[in-house]
């Protein structure tokens, strides 16, 4: 099967973080921090309001990567940029995980008049 370009399987999503970051070296001594990030949003399907809401699992590997994760806290708002891909490959496991190439931590700032 050919493999479709990159840009065919890009996500940006922005959340919250809930619980801990998990980090641990792969056996290849690869860091991988492990964090889950809920989103709700307002959008509009078919012309009609609906609310979006989803947790996803995010991989963060390698060294820059991982550590930004690693020091984020539960709450944190970020915006995460990647590729979704399998959470690992075992014969019939096809739970879904956001693979980051980017993490930004997110300045929410309260507006006061």
């Amino acid at each position: 099967m050919p493999l479709a370009p990159s840009s065919d399987n890009a996500l940006i999503i922005a959340g919250q973080i809930t619980g801990i970051c998990e980090t641990r070296t792969s056996p290849a001594g690869v860091l991988i921090s492990r964090f889950l990030l809920e989103h709700e949003s307002g959008q509009v399907e078919a012309g009609l309001p609906r609310q979006a809401r989803c947790r996803i699992p995010v991989i963060a590997c390698g060294p820059e990567l991982a550590r930004i994760a690693g020091r984020l806290p539960s709450g944190a708002s970020v915006r995460v940029q990647g590729f979704v891909s399998r959470v690992n490959y075992r014969e019939g496991e096809y739970r879904l995980a956001l693979h980051a190439a980017r993490i930004d931590l997110l300045n929410i700032e309260s507006s006061e008049d």
